[in-house]
């Protein structure tokens, strides 16, 4: 049987028009398919692929770690060096309040636990999130998710969540004494790429501190230098209580996180202990995977790199039927003029060999978040590609 009739007949479909390409290998910018054709991600696998593919200090520290052990115990009972490690690293980049790190396998799983945690220490239970946020498909991640489209094949889920305007100071007196935690991108991804203002997103800190409510960001796909900054908080001058992180952070293999302060964690450890557990969370290859990612990340010059990025992106493209360029570094958005244009547009790059993509809640917003490694020639070719795409089609 062939792999084409295998995944059509075995794998769970998400969807009835899956991209359907037979992957070969992949290797820096490029993915090759089995038919012999390369292809320029240029969405780095949704936001996960921010050193390129297989970058190389990656793949030799998963090698090291695969000859050393793989998973030995369920999460947070025996030291393992690639978790320690790799927690150190991570903390040594964020505020004092962010001294704590629980890993998990993916950002749901990272929010999912955020939440519970918001709940556990708070002794509340009232969420606040916002309209067209997206924070993952479990249960949890998807009651704080801003998008009924999304949410109401799977009613009830968890009640008091109460959502309002992101960026409007309208409702921001329901963040009250009984909401647990509010939770936000600081730029909103699958909602449009739109990034939060600053002082309204200060405004939301404040609230919080004065009802005695936890702040969480979700940096699932913000975080790592994807919008210039190692994580875009950094940028508007707001920690939050809880950090929640994935995607990039372990280049190419599966690791999210949950991150907060040893006061806040403190009461995943009693009553009754081990009230939040992973067999899989923190694999210390993904943590060693992690360990490279990051360590390349912070020797290499990826906040300018991204900053170039933007700047070329909002520079080439400029034409007739594009609305808008949106977002930050290399977190972008073009909003083109209506559904059917942009649907052109993504299928005749895909038969040019560029992969773009559509945000979850928008059909006329593509997404552009290249790799931070893509080369300066390559990421003009490729945007001079598209353009030429949209003006066909505008």
């Amino acid at each position: 049987m062939e792999q084409r009739e295998q995944f059509y007949n075995h794998i769970a479909l998400t969807s009835d028009e899956p991209m359907g390409l037979e992957i070969e290998s992949a290797e820096g910018p490029f993915i090759y398919t089995k038919d012999g054709k390369r292809y320029v991600d240029f969405i780095s696998g949704i936001a996960v692929s921010s050193l390129g593919h297989r970058h190389p200090a990656v793949t030799k520290a998963v090698k090291k770690q695969v000859d050393r052990h793989l998973h030995v115990m369920v999460y947070g009972e025996f030291i393992q060096d690639p978790q320690s490690n790799y927690a150190h690293l991570l903390t040594s980049q964020l505020p004092e309040n962010l001294d704590r790190v629980y890993f998990v396998n993916s950002g749901t799983e990272a929010n999912e636990g955020a939440l519970k945690l918001a709940k556990k220490f708070t002794g509340r239970h009232k969420f606040v999130a916002f309209r067209n946020g997206y924070h993952g498909d479990t249960q949890g991640s998807l009651s704080v998710t801003g998008r009924d489209v999304y949410r109401d094949p799977y009613l009830p889920l968890l009640p008091d969540v109460h959502f309002l305007e992101f960026n409007s100071n309208e409702e921001l007196d329901t963040i009250d004494e009984k909401t647990a935690a509010v939770i936000m991108e600081p730029i909103q991804g699958e909602g449009g790429i739109i990034p939060a203002d600053k002082k309204w997103l200060r405004e939301i800190r404040e609230r919080c501190n004065n009802a005695g409510t936890l702040l969480i960001f979700d940096e699932i796909q913000t975080g790592f230098y994807r919008t210039g900054s190692l994580f875009a908080f950094q940028d508007y001058d707001v920690v939050p209580d809880i950090l929640c992180l994935a995607k990039a952070m372990a280049g190419g293999m599966p690791l999210g996180a949950f991150v907060s302060s040893s006061e806040i964690f403190d009461v995943f450890r009693h009553d009754p202990p081990l009230n939040h557990v992973t067999t899989f969370g923190g694999h210390p290859v993904s943590c060693a995977a992690a360990h490279a990612t990051l360590s390349e990340l912070l020797k290499g010059n990826y906040a300018s790199r991204a900053g170039r990025i933007e700047t070329t992106v909002r520079k080439v493209l400029q034409a007739e039927g594009i609305v808008e360029i949106r977002g930050k570094g290399a977190m972008l958005g073009m909003e083109l003029e209506n559904k059917d244009m942009t649907r052109k547009v993504v299928s005749d790059c895909l038969e040019k060999g560029i992969i773009l993509g559509w945000t979850l809640h928008s059909d006329t917003l593509v997404r552009l978040a290249p790799p931070l490694i893509i080369e300066t020639k390559l990421l003009k070719d490729t945007l001079e590609d598209i353009l030429d795409s949209v003006k066909k089609f505008s």
